[in-house]
């Protein structure tokens, strides 16, 4: 579902910590990255939107703060597994290209 869409595996790392709102994911997902992903209100909600319609995430609670709606969302127990799973491709990814970089820097061929 996701391979390769560094914005939905930022989102599901976020909520596996546990239930969070909007700004909270946008803030967790820029710390997970080392600063390097920034996601926009726009593309957190329309990923949110597609993770829901695909049983990855749902909605925890709503609450007001300053006059405002605050929706939670929750990582389902569905979305964990596909995370557990991405993750694990991304670990083995990872260590091939670590075992090939050590290769090169040794004077070998990669």
């Amino acid at each position: 579902l996701f391979r390769s869409q560094e914005p939905t595996f930022l989102i599901l790392t976020a909520l596996a910590a546990g239930p969070q709102h909007g700004y909270g994911i946008m803030t967790d997902a820029e710390q997970i990255s080392g600063g390097t992903t920034r996601l926009q209100t726009g593309t957190l909600y329309m990923a949110l939107d597609r993770l829901r319609s695909a049983g990855l995430v749902e909605p925890d609670r709503e609450e007001v703060a300053d006059g405002r709606l605050r929706r939670y969302y929750r990582l389902t127990d569905e979305g964990a597994t596909l995370l557990a799973a991405e993750t694990e491709r991304r670990r083995a990814s990872a260590a091939v290209a670590a075992q090939r970089l050590s290769v090169r820097l040794a004077g070998g061929t990669a």
